[in-house]
């Protein structure tokens, strides 16, 4: 790393560095971009990135252990922090404490239980005494994606085992990412969903056809949930549509930005001054949306940045620290 203190930090030599985003088009691959080009930008010549599409759950990574991927984004933290201390095993993995965070950016989202007003349902146990009338959508829990583990998980805890419902005539619909499963829902093909992603448009479909439910998960869930760090949330009254008073739920917020320990320093260190003195670049992207409709929370909060599931980089601890206070830089933005 070349620069003065009160300089703008650069590389002194050509990087090859490999992103792990989403499938293409969502906030995964957004981030990623935004910090390629930054870093980029402070390069030499010869460098090159690479953004890889990804899940953006346990597939992420194993990647980074791989080292397929330098740095890769997964979301929701309370995740990351379960994989890193192995307190619970999602798709058989042992803790991995070779774990660094880079950083969490936030998005204030939520695991939702919804459910047809005309079924006999007022909690998720409730759903096994009617399995034969369920057909369930939500995404499927194969060992990386996290909403369809999640889930799973928390029928379990519930005492509404999967293989339970589906013994008892329950179907379920699955689809990897949200949207497909909130429209089987919304248009009546599917009777029960589980998701996340409610700060977006398809949400406030939902109830278009008929009336809907939101069930509370129950204490059982979140003490289960709890007992590994992930932690619960709630929902104003009319955030959904239908929601006539406060839900509590599973949490599912927010993007940590994850390495290995051996991510080299200067790296390390690039990458999150460019995330804390360049961030507006990224807000800006976002500000269309009302703030609590965003999918990615703004105004990015460099303290918040800091706050992550798992230790931080050294090289990144030293950046917050540097940048202590800092207010963003004044650059003319693409999107502005």
């Amino acid at each position: 790393m070349t620069a003065p203190s009160n300089a703008e930090p650069t590389l002194a030599r050509p990087v090859q560095l490999h992103f792990r985003g989403d499938w293409g088009q969502a906030n995964m691959h957004r981030i990623c971009g935004w910090i390629a080009q930054e870093i980029g930008d402070r390069a030499p010549d010869g460098s090159r990135f690479a953004i890889w599409s990804g899940r953006g759950g346990t597939d992420q990574i194993d990647a980074l252990q791989a080292g397929e991927a330098d740095i890769a984004i997964v979301t929701p933290t309370a995740a990351v922090r379960a994989v890193f201390d192995g307190a619970v095993s999602i798709g058989g993995r042992a803790a991995q404490p070779n774990l660094r965070a880079l950083g969490v950016l936030g998005q204030r989202d939520r695991l939702v239980v919804a459910v047809d007003a005309d079924l006999p349902v007022h909690s998720v146990s409730d759903l096994s005494a009617c399995a034969d009338r369920l057909v369930i959508a939500t995404s499927e829990d194969d060992g990386v994606n996290l909403i369809g583990w999640a889930a799973h998980h928390g029928l379990r805890l519930a005492g509404a085992d999967p293989e339970s419902l589906r013994a008892g005539g329950a179907q379920f619909r699955y689809s990897e990412r949200p949207f497909p499963a909130i429209h089987r829902f919304a248009t009546g093909e599917a009777n029960v969903l589980i998701h996340e992603a409610i700060m977006t448009p398809a949400w406030q479909r939902i109830a278009n056809t008929r009336p809907v439910r939101y069930i509370d998960w129950g204490t059982k869930v979140f003490d289960g949930f709890s007992a590994f760090g992930w932690p619960t949330a709630g929902i104003e009254a009319g955030f959904l549509p239908g929601l006539l008073q406060p839900l509590r739920t599973l949490d599912f917020s927010d993007f940590a930005i994850v390495c290995r320990d051996d991510l080299p320093d200067d790296i390390a260190y690039l990458a999150t001054w460019c995330m804390i003195k360049t961030r507006r670049a990224l807000e800006v992207q976002y500000a269309h949306f009302p703030s609590d409709h965003s999918p990615v929370t703004y105004p990015v909060d460099p303290t918040a940045m800091a706050d992550t599931p798992i230790p931080l980089h050294p090289g990144a601890a030293r950046a917050y620290t540097d940048l202590a206070g800092d207010t963003g830089d004044g650059q003319i933005l693409i999107w502005s």
